[in-house]
């Protein structure tokens, strides 16, 4: 009798262990499959860059340094490694530097009516909402693994997540959280 009560207790604590486990590991899936949408959504956005752009230099001659450092961020953030805080930062870099285009554009009439211009941009508030809701879902799934290995018991697989402890959580760089001055854009 002593012997089946071990045996049963031995059984519930392997099924718990194992449930924990299973929770590791699915918490870490979880940060890959987060951070592999991000990638997506970015690809999209790589991918739309260089036709805005290109619509845009048919109307706005004298913006190369924006189309320059355009390209350039676009370069970076591409071979940026995945999950990194040069990645991030590129991306940052990359996404107020296409704010600064599409003021620009606003000032261009013609541009502002050309119809596959107003498509173009459509798309990519689009797929800026899309990464950003990547963005939010990354950092939701790497909150989730975090707390499941940093928690004991699940602390003692801990090990098993090492690789994705490392990764960055997406934050707003500073000058995102200071107020917007509207007078800069009149």
């Amino acid at each position: 009798m002593v012997l089946m009560i071990i045996i049963g207790v031995a059984f519930v604590c392997a099924i718990w262990l194992y449930s924990l486990y299973a929770a590791v590991i699915r918490n870490k899936n979880s940060v890959r499959e987060a951070l592999s949408g991000i990638d997506v959504q970015l690809k999209k956005r790589h991918d739309l860059v260089p036709n805005i752009l290109t619509i845009a230099k048919r109307f706005m001659e004298h913006e190369n340094e924006i189309f320059t450092k355009v390209t350039e961020l676009r370069t970076q953030a591409m071979n940026a490694p995945s999950g990194s805080k040069e990645k991030f930062a590129a991306e940052g870099l990359l996404d107020k530097l296409m704010g600064r285009l599409i003021v620009s554009v606003e000032n261009y009439p013609q541009l502002k009516s050309d119809a596959t211009m107003v498509q173009a941009m459509q798309t990519y508030n689009e797929v800026e909402e899309h990464i950003s809701a990547a963005r939010r879902f990354y950092n939701s799934a790497l909150t989730q693994l975090r707390n499941s290995v940093m928690i004991f018991p699940g602390s003692l697989f801990a090990g098993l997540a090492s690789e994705e402890m490392g990764y960055s959580y997406f934050e707003a760089s500073e000058s995102d959280k200071a107020p917007v001055d509207a007078s800069a854009y009149l």
